[in-house]
């Protein structure tokens, strides 16, 4: 008996050892809010790891991505590595202090200039700091059918005037100019956006915090050739949405699209007979002026203090190599934000020479206050034509907002 309970605390003993040795694997959340690419970061995980058999990534994929997250933070429950998109919270959050600070950093080498600071100038916790990294870009612009266009004898606009004679045309023609998605209201943004980098000075925001300038006074060019270009939408654009568009788009439904790129997987999965291009909203006559709206689609980032820094900077260093991030934008659709890197899709190629030259922008959506519902006045506006009345509200609202914060 002695000899069988000695085989058996044996036997016990080194399964015990068997367990602690698998338990001491670093155990890593990869917190995750694209549902879309949840197939592609687990092959990506198995690619690490494979690399890395110290390391566990477990995704976590959350598709109330920027309430989660809030919530995780004031618990102090901070997910090791971390994408969000590179939005007005993402840099609420990169202000307050909760993200690595990436300035210096090998991993962070490579990264376009352009792009890195779209993403630094929505916020960051002390100047010069880098709380995040560039993963994936998107670019706001037109797409449009090249058939159609082609079928017309229409080139892509590359000024607001050949812009305007284009959808002149196709309406002459029986052809819907654009499809538009008004019961979305969201979807009045991306036109919103790229009017907005070009016509108001650069500087506007500064200007507006420091009460040098008003919407008023800056904006009414912007709001009257939105207003212009959404009257161009089919006649049923108040009651559609933004998947009725994805679909009505792919079918054939009218020769342009006032979307993101982020839009063309969608887009994509109806089997459009057609071939897509993109192209740069034009917002004046002057092509050599036109900046192309772009944001960071991914941002990587991780909490100030990781609870593993060395594992979790590991996958993300091996997140950002070139290949990886490449092999992310030719299966999503995304722009590389890495130097030197374009898109491979031929649906993207109107937009590359935009990331070539550097000649970006960022959302100007970003730069107002997340408490005014930009989107849902927008929606008004394009409904009731009144645009003294959408200035005047976006002027008010950002005073009350200014006033609170003094």
């Amino acid at each position: 008996m002695k000899r069988s309970a000695l085989v058996l605390s044996a036997v016990l003993l080194a399964g015990g050892c068997g367990l602690q040795a698998q338990d001491t694997r670093v155990k890593l959340e990869f917190f995750q809010f694209k549902p879309e690419a949840i197939e592609t970061f687990d092959r990506i995980i198995a690619d690490f790891e494979r690399g890395h058999p110290h390391i566990d990534v477990t995704q976590n994929h959350t598709p109330t991505a920027e309430s989660a997250i809030r919530a995780r933070l004031v618990k102090n429950d901070v997910p090791d590595v971390i994408s969000l998109n590179g939005n007005g919270v993402f840099g609420e959050l990169a202000a307050a202090g909760v993200f690595h600070d990436f300035s210096g950093a090998p991993v962070a080498r490579g990264v376009s200039p352009p792009i890195q600071r779209i993403l630094n100038d929505l916020g960051v916790h002390r100047e010069g700091e880098v709380n995040g990294l560039p993963f994936a870009s998107n670019a706001s612009g037109v797409i449009y059918n090249k058939d159609l266009f082609r079928e017309h004898g229409v080139e892509p606009p590359r000024t607001w005037s050949e812009l305007v004679a284009a959808a002149g045309t196709f309406r002459a023609a029986g052809v819907d100019p654009f499809y538009v998605t008004l019961a979305d209201a969201w979807t009045t943004l991306p036109t919103f956006n790229a009017l907005a980098a070009n016509l108001p000075p650069p500087d506007f925001f500064d200007r507006r915090e420091a009460g040098r300038t008003t919407f008023a006074q800056a904006y009414p060019e912007v709001v009257a050739k939105l207003g212009e270009l959404f009257r161009y939408g089919q006649r049923d654009r108040f009651s559609r949405s933004y998947d009725d568009g994805n679909q009505a788009f792919a079918q054939g439904k009218a020769a342009m699209y006032l979307q993101g790129s982020f839009a063309l997987p969608a887009i994509k999965q109806f089997e459009p007979d057609f071939e897509i291009g993109t192209f740069a909203l034009p917002a004046t006559d002057d092509p050599a002026a036109t900046r192309l709206v772009s944001g960071v689609d991914v941002a990587l980032t991780m909490g100030r203090e990781p609870e593993h820094p060395e594992e979790s900077m590991a996958f993300i260093a091996y997140l950002m190599r070139p290949e990886v991030i490449e092999a992310y934008a030719e299966e999503q659709l995304a722009v590389p934000p890495i130097e030197g890197a374009v898109s491979r899709d031929p649906a993207l190629a109107g937009l590359m020479p935009y990331f070539e030259e550097g000649r970006l922008s960022g959302y100007a959506d970003h730069g107002i206050p997340l408490t005014i519902p930009l989107e849902q006045y927008l929606q008004q506006y394009v409904i009731d034509g009144d645009q003294d009345a959408f200035l005047r509200t976006l002027d008010a609202e950002w005073d009350k907002v200014a006033a609170r914060r003094s």
